[in-house]
């Protein structure tokens, strides 16, 4: 029978696995396992074939607020809070679930992935810190990521309002709303703004 320390290690290993898998970095492999660096790296290059990359992790709080990036980062957030609060998910489980529904909810829209899995950790972070919240667009009633400490009494979503610089297509922002309008944790008045976002996407 194994101890419990071993099968401690041996869950240890599978999540630094998974993690890897997923595209975390080495820093997020290090927070979230007790595994050693040297132990770490080693992995990592088992699973990946190489080794990770170098340069700090994110620390801004503002790459999370440019048009496309915030959508995807509104949307990932919308199903780790959906998680968090209706199953028994919590911390890294939660952040990894939340990512691959996220990556699924993608693939079925085909829509190419804008956040990674980094990024994600990084975001749920910068929530659980109250440097990021989220605000309703006034138009569609979708939750959408804000800096915390901005105002946000008129705030209209980046699909309601389509910024000339986003540089889409029509048809690939349509497709990008389909996929909001149906995310797992968005309130019901969120699901009654497509129509809103779709005319303000053709206007």
């Amino acid at each position: 029978m194994r101890s419990k320390s071993v099968v401690s290690d041996a869950r240890q290993v599978q999540l630094a696995a998974e993690l890897v898998r997923l595209g975390a970095r080495l820093q997020v492999l290090e927070s979230e396992t007790t595994l050693s660096r040297e132990r770490l790296l080693k992995l990592y290059k088992e699973v990946k074939g190489e080794s990770p990359p170098k340069g700090m992790l994110p620390f801004s709080t503002d790459w999370f607020m440019s048009w496309m990036p915030n959508i995807h980062s509104s949307l990932y957030l919308d199903i780790y809070r959906y998680l968090t609060a209706n199953t028994p998910a919590r911390g890294i489980e939660a952040i990894m679930a939340a990512y691959r529904l996220y990556l699924e909810h993608l693939h079925v829209h085909q829509l190419d992935n804008m956040l990674s899995f980094t990024r994600a950790w990084s975001l749920v972070r910068f929530f659980e810190a109250k440097m990021i919240d989220t605000a309703q667009c006034t138009q569609c009633g979708g939750r959408y990521v804000v800096h915390a400490m901005d105002l946000h009494r008129n705030f209209v979503c980046g699909l309601c309002h389509v910024p000339s610089r986003a540089g889409k297509t029509r048809k690939s922002t349509e497709t990008l709303v389909a996929a909001v309008a149906t995310r797992p944790a968005l309130p019901v008045s969120g699901r009654a703004g497509t129509a809103t976002r779709r005319s303000a996407v053709a206007a």
